[in-house]
């Protein structure tokens, strides 16, 4: 979806929200050579372990609770709470409860003519 950077992409986001019972459902909502942004939703409980990404990321949580863990930092989160992470900062979440997140990574540009 969205691979076009200059298509226009416009719809509520609550519309494409869906939970599975003891599970996290992501849906990719935009896919371009310079960002990927991903809608999760995670079901109380659930856990998306430590792990890195070799690209610089930002998490916006949209409702909900979990603990958000960033390198050596650990944060409580709700509503609102927004994090950028720079490429290789292991990160991971665990749902208080019913966790709805959005996630862009961001891709560095290709250089001309590649």
């Amino acid at each position: 979806m969205g691979e076009d950077q200059d298509e226009v992409l416009a719809f509520d986001l609550n519309d494409k929200v869906e939970f599975a019972s003891e599970g996290i459902v992501s849906k990719t909502l935009l896919s371009t050579d310079r960002a990927r942004v991903v809608l999760f939703c995670f079901d109380a409980g659930q856990l998306l372990s430590e792990h890195t990404s070799a690209h610089p990321a930002s998490l916006h949580i949209l409702s909900g609770r979990c603990r958000v863990g960033l390198g050596e930092r650990e944060e409580e989160a709700g509503a609102g709470f927004w994090a950028h992470m720079p490429a290789h900062l292991p990160h991971s979440i665990v749902a208080s409860e019913r966790t709805i997140m959005l996630l862009t990574i961001y891709r560095p540009a290709k250089p001309k003519g590649a």
